[in-house]
């Protein structure tokens, strides 16, 4: 056993269940798709429709969703993270999202990243995701 953090052991993640891939560089986060149009528009509609499946917070409020771009051939692509790396929800919301995406109409298929930088933390929550997380009860 090493005795050398993930932060310093360069070949260390955090579950060895898990693919990891780095992602792009985040200039915004949450990313909330406010300013997105046409395909992509339509994309970040159905995730908002997704919600966590322990608390009736969108994913995208909850600052999962860190990017969404949509070729011109139809391919989705989708960034997504989740609140910790052994979440035993990561094989359901990755079908979820899989599913709702490829269900607009134009998107031909779909590319979904799950991507673990930058680190997921409350600050990503958006200011909707925290009063949701208020009105269910949880303190921020």
């Amino acid at each position: 056993m090493s005795s050398e953090t993930p932060d310093t052991d360069p070949d260390a993640t955090p579950c060895a269940y898990t693919d990891y891939r780095e992602g792009e560089a985040v200039e915004e986060l949450p990313a909330t798709g406010e300013d997105a149009t046409g395909l992509e528009a339509d994309v970040w509609e159905v995730l908002y429709e997704i919600e966590d499946p322990e608390m009736p917070v969108s994913i995208v409020d909850l600052g999962l969703i860190y990017g969404v771009a949509v070729s011109d051939d139809g391919v989705a692509h989708v960034d997504m993270t989740l609140t910790y790396s052994g979440c035993p929800a990561r094989d359901m919301l990755e079908g979820q999202v899989e599913e709702a995406v490829a269900d607009v109409d134009g998107v031909e298929e779909v590319d979904l990243q799950l991507v673990w930088s930058p680190g997921w933390s409350i600050e990503m929550v958006t200011e909707r995701g925290k009063d949701d997380l208020r009105e269910f009860g949880l303190s921020i």
